[in-house]
């Protein structure tokens, strides 16, 4: 969740949504984001609206933080009810941030508790919450277990200490395949994020974190490569001449590798930076941003999206706060998309899938680039063939420039 808010117009204190919003609202599945704010510290590669402990009080501290978040599903249920939007369980739960798991799990196991009690929750939902390595124990995994949890995904990030040492993280490799076990006796599964193109990171340490994390036969990996948010400490580090820039050939190289070596694992793609074991492993809340399906953002900076309309809740922490005290809505800004913005992003974001893009679906511009796209070897031809626009592994390595060849004029 980077911490720029988009530009957007008025949200209503009340929280109430436009009429087209409930349309068609039935037959969509319903989600729940809780972002939670806190780090232990600030990664120097992170844009996200993430906190220390200590830079918070009142309200938006940690101690207070589930209550006030509580706050917001409570609004959040009234507010749709109130939108003439029914009542649908919640198909996935997803806790992030930040780093959910510094808070208490009997927090956490709030937050979900009342969520359920508003919306329910559909049988065999997914319920996923982030961590850190050196933020969970046995107990507080079993915790989360028992209040309904399915899944853990786990920043590794690397297990190359220098290369952590870079990306100021705190947990020692060491600690990985221990909080790994520990989600597995709990019964939870489980995913580990990897992010490969930091600054001094050769080919072979990033080799070697892929083979680590796959000895540890994880359910899931996502693979980000770094990106260098302007404002951050690392990019202030590389204009500094400090440690090197970012090279996209290198990440090429990395992603390339990446793919061999996860799906020689047994693990298939089903999005461009994302891997899983089985089909039923892909991470459902992504896949429902990724197809447009409505959900709930809780807590500061958090985007939430209802049947063609998004808004995004105030940044800091106290403010948001402060809102829901008064009984207003912690929106500071909402758009309500037209159908062809919603149309554009639907390519966009399918295109990344393995699923890929209706050709049908898309304008005529976009269908004309078909065969231009299969000669440059971008798109599988047998796909295609059959309708549908699936990205090659070269595709998938310039997706962006394939999606900008696809889009309406």
């Amino acid at each position: 969740m980077p911490s720029v808010l988009p530009l957007g117009d008025p949200a209503p204190s009340d929280g109430l949504l436009p009429p087209q919003a409930a349309d068609g609202a039935a037959g969509r599945a319903f989600g729940l984001y809780v972002h939670i704010p806190f780090c232990a510290v600030r990664c120097g590669y992170c844009d996200f609206n993430t906190y220390t402990s200590t830079e918070l009080g009142g309200g938006a501290s940690q101690d207070a933080y589930a209550s006030t978040a509580v706050s917001e599903v409570d609004f959040a249920a009234a507010a749709l009810r109130a939108s003439g939007i029914p009542d649908r369980p919640m198909s996935t739960v997803f806790f992030g941030g930040g780093t959910p798991t510094l808070l208490p799990a009997e927090d956490l196991a709030r937050i979900l508790a009342v969520a359920v009690a508003r919306w329910g929750l559909e049988p065999g939902a997914e319920v996923t919450t982030e961590a850190n390595p050196d933020s969970v124990t046995p107990e507080s995994l079993a915790v989360l277990k028992d209040a309904g949890f399915t899944r853990v995904s786990f920043g590794m990030q690397s297990a190359v200490p220098h290369v952590l040492k870079v990306l100021d993280r705190t947990h020692t490799p060491s600690r990985v395949p221990q909080v790994v076990q520990w989600a597995r006796e709990a019964g939870l599964a489980v995913s580990l994020d990897l992010i490969y193109g930091t600054p001094g990171e050769s080919l072979d340490d990033w080799r070697y974190s892929l083979e680590t994390a796959l000895s540890y036969e994880p359910d899931h990996i996502s693979a980000y490569a770094l990106i260098v948010e302007d404002g951050t400490k690392l990019a202030a580090q590389i204009r500094r001449g400090e440690v090197p820039g970012i090279d996209d050939d290198d990440h090429a190289d990395k992603y390339e590798l990446a793919d061999q070596l996860i799906g020689e694992a047994g693990l298939a793609w089903y999005e461009v930076s994302n891997w899983a074991r089985t089909p039923g492993q892909a991470c459902r809340h992504n896949l429902a941003y990724w197809r447009g399906d409505d959900w709930w953002g809780i807590g500061p900076g958090a985007h939430s999206h209802v049947g063609g309309v998004r808004w995004w809740n105030v940044k800091h922490p106290t403010a948001y706060a402060g809102r829901l005290a008064q009984g207003l809505s912690p929106a500071a800004g909402r758009e309500t998309l037209d159908d062809g913005t919603r149309d554009m992003e639907r390519i966009m974001l399918e295109a990344r899938l393995v699923t890929g893009v209706g050709i049908s679906s898309l304008g005529e511009s976009g269908r004309k680039e078909v065969a231009g796209l299969i000669a440059d070897g971008l798109v599988e031809p047998a796909q295609a063939f059959r309708g549908q626009l699936v990205l090659t592994l070269k595709g998938r390595l310039l997706a962006d420039a394939v999606v900008r060849r696809i889009l309406p004029d």
